[in-house]
C-alpha cells in the first residue's frame, strides 16, 4: 500500500519509515500540512497518517483541503492524548480512524491492516455497482451485452414518440416484448396493445381484418365488423412479420399510415384512426425492397426508428441471468420448487448455440423443469439435443427437431461459415455467394457471434 506521512517530528517521521517500510509499504514523508498537499497530489496514496496538531496547517486543515480538492486516500489522523477531541472532529470531517500517541508497531501495523480491508471492500463495492449499472433494467428486460443495451436504449428514446418502429432479429430474439416496452413506455401505455402476427392471417382475409368490413360486404359477412385497427385506436398497432404482407395490402396499410384513414371492406366512408405502429421481422426488409417483394415507400414508413435485436448466441453473458429468470417464472407458475440449475447444466447452456434464441431457450428450461428429480437443474436434465448439438450434416434426419426455424438457422449459420471460409473472410465476395446484401451479412454476422 502507498502510505503518506505527515508530521512535523523527524524522528516520528523516521520511524514510522521504518515500520511501515519492514511491512513491505511504500512510504513517503511531508513534514506539515502545505508540503502534504502536494506530496498527496502528485504521489497518489492509498492511505494518509497525519498528525493533528502541526505548525502553519493542522491536520484538520489538511484534511479539509484534501477533501475539497477530491483526494480519495483514507486519512488516519495521529494525536496526542491531549488532542483526542480534535481527532474526533477530524472523523467527523471525514477522516477514517486515529492513533493516538504513544503507540507501537503493532499497533500501527493493525490499524493499517484494518484501513487496508476496508479499501479492498470499498473497491469491490465499487466493481459491483459497476456491474449492476452494466445490467441496464428496461422494463422487464434486463441487458448486460453491450448490443441487446444499445437496442434497447434506442427503444427506450423512441417510446415516448409516435415515430413508427422497425424491430428486427431473428426468431425468438424477443422483438415483441420490445414492442410491448416501447407501447408500454409512450403516451398510449395504457390504451390497447394489438399484435398480429401478419403470416397467419389468409390472404383473402387480411384486408378484412386490418380495416374491418360492413355488413353484407362479402358472403359470410352478417354484421358490421371493427378491423385491427379500429381496435387500436389510440394505442399501438404490433405487425408481426410485416415481411408476410401481400403487395396489394402494402399499398392499403401505407395510405392508411399517411393518411391517418382507413375504409372498412364494402364501406363507402372512410373512418380516422389514431394508432401508433411498431412492426417486426426476421428477414432483411432491404433485400426484400429490392427483391420486389416489399414496397420501398412502405418500408420507409415503417422504419423510421430501426432496432435491431442481436441473437442469444451474440449476448451469451446474459444466458446465465436469463436463465435462472425463466426458471424462477416456470417454477412458480407451474408450482415446482426447483432452487437453481447446476454449474455442469450452466455450461452446457452457454456453449449450445441456440438457434431458436431466447425462446428455445425458455422451452428447454420448462421442459427440464417438468422433467428433472431434483431440486436443482443438472445438466442430464437437459435434452440430449443441446447437450449434444446435432450437426449440420443431419439436417434432414426426419427423426430430429422438425423445427422449419430453428433448424434454418443452423443451416444458414453453417452456408455462412463456409462463405467466409472460401473467400478468406471477404464480407462482400460471401454476400455474393450467399446471394445477401452485404448489410444483410453483417447482421447475420453478428447474429451468429461469427466476428
Amino acid at each position: 500500500m502507498k502510505v503518506l506521512v505527515i508530521d512535523d517530528d523527524a524522528g516520528l517521521r523516521k520511524s514510522l519509515s521504518l515500520i511501515l517500510g519492514d511491512a513491505e509499504h511504500d512510504v513517503v514523508t511531508a513534514e506539515d500540512g502545505a508540503r502534504g498537499l502536494v506530496a498527496a497530489e502528485s504521489y497518489q496514496p492509498d492511505l494518509i497518517l497525519c498528525d493533528v496538531r502541526m505548525p502553519e496547517m493542522d491536520g484538520l486543515e489538511f484534511l479539509a483541503k484534501y477533501t475539497e480538492s477530491g483526494g480519495t486516500a483514507l486519512v488516519m489522523m495521529i494525536t496526542a492524548y491531549g488532542s483526542i477531541d480534535l481527532a474526533i472532529e477530524a472523523m467527523k470531517n471525514g477522516a477514517y480512524d486515529y492513533i493516538p500517541k504513544p503507540f507501537g508497531a503493532e499497533e500501527v501495523l493493525l490499524t493499517l491492516r484494518k484501513a487496508e480491508e476496508r479499501e479492498q471492500l470499498r473497491r469491490e463495492v465499487g466493481r459491483l455497482r459497476n456491474e449492476v449499472r452494466a445490467d441496464r433494467r428496461f422494463g422487464e428486460l434486463v441487458a448486460r451485452s453491450p448490443r441487446m443495451v444499445e437496442a434497447l436504449e434506442v427503444a427506450s428514446k423512441a417510446a415516448p414518440y409516435d415515430s413508427p418502429v422497425l424491430v428486427t432479429g431473428a426468431s425468438g430474439t424477443g422483438k415483441e416484448l420490445v414492442a410491448r416496452l416501447i407501447h408500454r413506455q409512450s403516451s398510449r401505455g395504457e390504451a390497447a396493445f394489438v399484435p398480429v402476427n401478419c403470416g397467419a392471417i389468409p390472404d383473402n382475409l387480411l384486408e378484412s381484418e386490418f380495416f374491418g368490413h360492413v355488413k353484407g360486404a362479402f358472403t359470410g359477412a352478417d354484421r358490421d365488423r371493427k378491423g385491427l385497427f379500429a381496435a387500436a385506436d389510440g394505442g399501438t398497432l404490433f405487425l408481426d412479420e410485416i415481411s408476410e404482407l401481400p403487395l396489394q395490402l402494402q399499398v392499403k396499410l401505407l395510405r392508411a399510415l399517411q393518411e391517418g384513414r382507413i375504409r372498412p371492406v364494402g364501406g363507402t366512408g372512410e373512418v380516422e384512426v389514431d394508432v401508433r405502429v411498431i412492426s417486426a421481422t426476421n428477414r432483411d426488409l432491404e433485400q426484400a425492397v429490392q427483391d420486389g417483394d416489399f414496397r420501398e415507400d412502405l418500408y420507409y414508413r415503417l422504419a423510421v426508428v430501426p432496432v435491431h435485436l442481436p441473437t442469444l448466441a451474440a449476448r451469451r453473458e446474459e444466458i446465465p441471468d436469463l436463465a435462472r429468470h425463466l426458471l424462477e417464472r416456470h417454477s412458480a407458475r407451474l408450482g415446482i420448487p426447483v432452487e437453481g440449475i447446476e454449474p455442469d447444466a450452466m455450461e452446457v447452456l452457454l456453449e449450445y448455440p441456440w438457434p431458436g434464441n431466447v425462446r428455445e431457450l425458455e422451452n428447454v428450461l420448462e421442459r427440464a423443469l417438468v422433467l428433472t428429480d431434483g431440486d436443482r437443474i443438472r445438466a442430464e436434465d437437459l435434452p440430449e439435443g443441446v447437450r449434444v448439438p446435432r450437426p449440420v450434416e443431419v439436417l434432414a434426419d426426419p427423426d430430429g427437431d422438425l423445427s422449419v426455424k430453428r433448424r434454418s438457422a443452423e443451416l444458414e449459420k453453417y452456408l455462412i461459415q463456409r462463405a467466409l471460409e472460401r473467400t478468406g473472410g471477404n464480407k462482400t465476395q460471401a454476400a455474393d455467394l450467399l446471394d445477401l446484401s452485404p448489410r444483410a451479412l453483417r447482421y447475420k454476422v453478428q447474429d451468429y457471434n461469427l466476428t
